[in-house]
């Protein structure tokens, strides 16, 4: 029997929006939300207002992500990188139209701004297996011996997004993070969150194992202070912090 046509009349599915953590998509543990609005004003969506206790849960699963994801080879990281880029090609127009909703710009530019994103990830997953090249040395020593210095992860990042750019932005500040085998609790731009929370979708259903990336959404000035504070928080990327409050971070 052919399907029904939906009756012109019914009421479309909106979505519940939340954090990203450990693979998971929880509520926040306060119970709070705030209103998105788009360049316009109009009312977009509810987003997570993100505690103390959310951004001390994001840095435990960080951690407990740690140990796996710096163990893995380099080539295997650079695979799942890509992979991630491959699910956001085919997120492209929801990517797009919420870059157009966020900041008022055209469906071409949007566009470009996905590509962008996009192939600055891809950019990324071309270099797990090529910082120790760059960066490492066999070091002259005057001795029967070899000298060498190899990078290291640093461990669980911090990652302040930055409030423009809700997509490119965040792409440059995450990726070279997870390309070189830590693990981030990302606070996403309060102004634009949408873009991150699809990122955290394509994260979800690539294979990235949970607890590497850690999303967050809500007041920046919130939060910043006691993941700064935080005694297992290695790192710190403090590119959307205010310029006032940086420095304290």
């Amino acid at each position: 029997m052919p399907a029904e046509v939906p009756a012109a009349g019914r009421i479309p599915v909106r979505k519940t929006y939340k954090l990203y953590m450990g693979g998971a998509f929880p509520r926040s543990e306060s119970g709070r939300c705030y209103p998105v609005t788009g360049s316009g004003g109009a009312h977009l969506a509810n987003a997570a207002l993100a505690s103390r206790k959310d951004a001390r849960d994001a840095v435990v699963a960080a951690r407990s992500a740690f140990s796996g994801w710096s163990g893995r080879t380099a080539y295997n990281r650079g695979q799942i990188l890509y992979r991630i880029a491959e699910m956001m090609e085919g997120r492209r127009a929801q990517f797009a139209a919420e870059i157009t909703e966020a900041d008022g710009v055209s469906a071409e530019r949007a566009d470009e701004l996905v590509s962008a994103a996009v192939d600055r990830w891809v950019y990324y997953a071309g270099w797990p297996d090529k910082v120790g090249q760059v960066l490492g040395a066999a070091n002259p020593v005057s001795g029967p011996y070899f000298n060498l210095s190899q990078p290291e992860p640093t461990g669980v990042v911090a990652i302040l997004a930055p409030p423009t750019g809700p997509l490119l932005g965040l792409v440059s500040v995450v990726a070279p993070v997870i390309a070189t085998g830590n693990t981030a609790v990302v606070v996403a731009g309060e102004r634009a969150p949408l873009p991150a929370l699809t990122l955290a979708e394509a994260l979800a259903t690539s294979d990235l194992p949970g607890g590497v990336v850690n999303i967050l959404t809500g007041r920046t000035g919130e939060i910043a202070p006691h993941l700064a504070s935080h005694a297992d928080v290695d790192g710190l990327d403090l590119t959307g912090a205010e310029p006032g409050t940086a420095a304290d971070l």
